[in-house]
């Protein structure tokens, strides 16, 4: 198949690649919301089912079972 001469640009072709192009280079990239830190000391409000065993484990212990939870939860994070 022999080679068909290009045609040339007309100016509509050259603004529209021209226009693309700037689009393509200035397009926000949206970003994910940043994720809010944790504060140290801060406790959230959650809802939690646990075994009934392992309940009674942490209350025998009398007040500050739900303290005794967190630190376990803590130690098998890693934190």
């Amino acid at each position: 198949m022999p080679d068909q001469p290009r045609r040339p640009r007309t100016l509509n072709d050259a603004r529209t690649e021209a226009e693309a192009a700037f689009k393509r280079t200035t397009a926000k990239v949206p970003e994910a919301p940043p994720k809010p830190t944790a504060l140290p000391g801060v406790k959230e409000l959650v809802s939690l089912r646990i075994d009934q065993d392992v309940l009674e484990y942490f209350q025998e212990g009398g007040p500050g079972w739900q303290d005794r939870i967190n630190e376990a939860l803590r130690k098998a994070a890693g934190k």
